[in-house]
């Protein structure tokens, strides 16, 4: 049976799709979330998330945190996720060029796609050497406050990059003139140079290089960053260490990956 408005799409794969969006949305901190936080980062009905939650709880894949209603992913997520990053094969070649990356100038180093209007992690490593920044796969960033979701806009074929904009901007509110201006900055910066640095943009005292690559077979858009937390960064010391070594790491990972098939 076809659910009426959506053509090649069955009830079931809608009820499934939806399920995963509702596990995606607890991301990589791991901070457990009520029906209310669900629904907010969603974007589905309450009807909608109180029904699936529900579901996910007699599946195991989601459980109450002890003493209260909020939700955490359970075993069954959680082993899920393992078997993803074990048998990944984008990866296990991607993992160790990361590692590489980071060690070599003493930062953490990201690889991110679009996840809305936010950029989520796929691949992550950081230096063995200094504290630094310390997230994961799957750590979800606001596109319009990072280098590497500036760097990914930037890339952008025009008519999506004009349609993220304009949503970007409605979701800004208030400070949308200001937070555009500072997104051109950072393009005519990707435009004369190649990569973009943003300064506190969403975690303070951090700072974050970045610039696009495309890669595999199908080009996909990626970011690329390296950061790290500092107090009173010389940025303009930092862009002429770092830059030249990300901009090199750049052509190296899509030479890397340029025979793999379908998506990161």
């Amino acid at each position: 049976m076809r659910s009426a408005g959506h053509t090649g799409r069955t009830v079931a794969d809608l009820t499934v799709g939806r399920g995963l969006q509702v596990l995606r949305a607890f991301r990589s901190e791991r901070t457990p979330l009520t029906n209310a936080e669900l629904v907010r980062r969603t974007g589905l009905s309450k009807a909608t998330v109180s029904r699936l939650t529900s579901t996910l709880l007699q599946l195991g894949h989601l459980r109450h945190q002890a003493g209260s209603r909020s939700f955490e992913l359970a075993a069954e997520s959680v082993l899920m996720g393992h078997a993803f990053i074990e048998s990944s094969e984008f990866l296990q070649r991607v993992q160790p060029f990361m590692q590489d990356l980071a060690d070599r100038l003493g930062v953490s180093a990201a690889l991110a796609v679009a996840d809305g209007l936010d950029m989520m992690y796929v691949a992550y490593r950081a230096s063995h050497r200094v504290a630094t920044l310390r997230l994961g796969v799957g750590t979800v960033l606001p596109m319009a406050l990072t280098a590497i979701g500036r760097a990914y806009l930037w890339a952008l074929p025009a008519a999506e990059q004009h349609d993220l904009l304009a949503r970007i901007k409605a979701q800004a509110g208030d400070p949308a003139d200001a937070l555009d201006s500072a997104l051109r900055a950072s393009f005519d910066e990707l435009a004369a140079s190649g990569t973009c640095c943003v300064w506190g943009g969403y975690l303070r005292d951090t700072f974050g290089l970045a610039l696009p690559v495309r890669v595999g077979r199908q080009g996909v858009l990626l970011g690329l960053s390296c950061g790290r937390a500092i107090l009173r960064p010389d940025l303009a010391a930092e862009r002429r260490r770092v830059a030249p070594v990300l901009k090199q790491a750049g052509l190296e990972l899509q030479a890397l990956l340029a025979d793999l098939d379908g998506q990161p």
